[in-house]
């Protein structure tokens, strides 16, 4: 990945199979402390209109109309929504539009850019022969499946995993730590809970990288960066005790390669 910056905005880029991803930071934007600068999250208690002018000017900075930006409203699932074309009224450009609850997109049309909210969650960028597809991959998503499922979609070869809060900062009861780790030959899921220490670190990104080995990915690109440690670049509600603005992970199609 390489940092890239346009009208002060400064993000990840990441170069996928006939694709591009980005992986946005808080510098830029228009919007006011706490959740200062480019706060993308319009269900935070920031001013709608910052919110609006901040998603603005990140789709003219990827190069983009915001309309073209297809985003949805995340529950934490497994379920994707696949996309032939943008939206219409577009949620992006206008909070106030009906949004669909999925937690990752795909597609395989050009000029349209997936985009997942992120905060200290996993932003994973896939792309294959079948197009492209964002997942925005919070414990209980990893659990119930997303990552096989959006590999499946597009029958990803690549991918390239953005920032997230890290093992380092990570602390969870022992029912996150048996979701995430499959349970020895022999036990169940509940022998596992019962005999887990009562919590520990979960390292969300590495998970994600091996749910997508276990799907067959070839080719996977890590940001390494932790969202929490890094109160300059990125938002992290546990940091802040849920005053924290949004990023994003964003992956769009450009036919390079195809």
């Amino acid at each position: 990945m390489e940092w890239r910056e346009r009208d002060g905005l400064r993000w990840l880029e990441a170069e996928l199979p006939g694709a591009r991803a980005a992986f946005t930071t808080r510098r830029g934007g228009v919007s006011q402390p706490p959740y200062d600068g480019l706060n993308l999250g319009a269900l935070t208690d920031d001013e709608r209109a910052a919110v609006v002018e901040n998603r603005r000017r990140l789709a003219v900075a990827l190069g983009f109309d915001a309309a073209d930006v297809v985003v949805g409203h995340q529950v934490h699932a497994a379920t994707l929504a696949t996309h032939a074309g943008p939206q219409s009224p577009s949620p992006f450009a206008d909070p106030s539009a009906p949004i669909p609850e999925v937690d990752g997109h795909v597609s395989d049309a050009m000029g349209l850019a997936l985009l997942v909210f992120a905060a200290d969650c996993v932003p994973v960028a896939l792309a294959g022969p079948g197009g492209v597809a964002m997942l925005h991959c919070g414990w209980r998503g990893l659990a119930a499946g997303i990552v096989a499922r959006g590999v499946a979609a597009v029958g990803a070869t690549d991918a390239a995993i953005g920032p997230s809060i890290g093992r380092c900062c990570y602390e969870v009861g022992p029912e996150v730590l048996a979701a995430l780790a499959p349970p020895p030959t022999g036990l169940s899921r509940d022998d596992v809970t019962r005999n887990r220490p009562v919590g520990g670190r979960v390292d969300l990104a590495g998970v994600a990288r091996r749910l997508l080995r276990e799907a067959g990915v070839g080719r996977i690109e890590l940001s390494g960066l932790c969202t929490r440690c890094e109160p300059g670049l990125f938002f992290s509600p546990r940091r802040d005790a849920g005053r924290s603005g949004r990023q994003a992970g964003l992956v769009w199609r450009t036919g390079e390669g195809d």
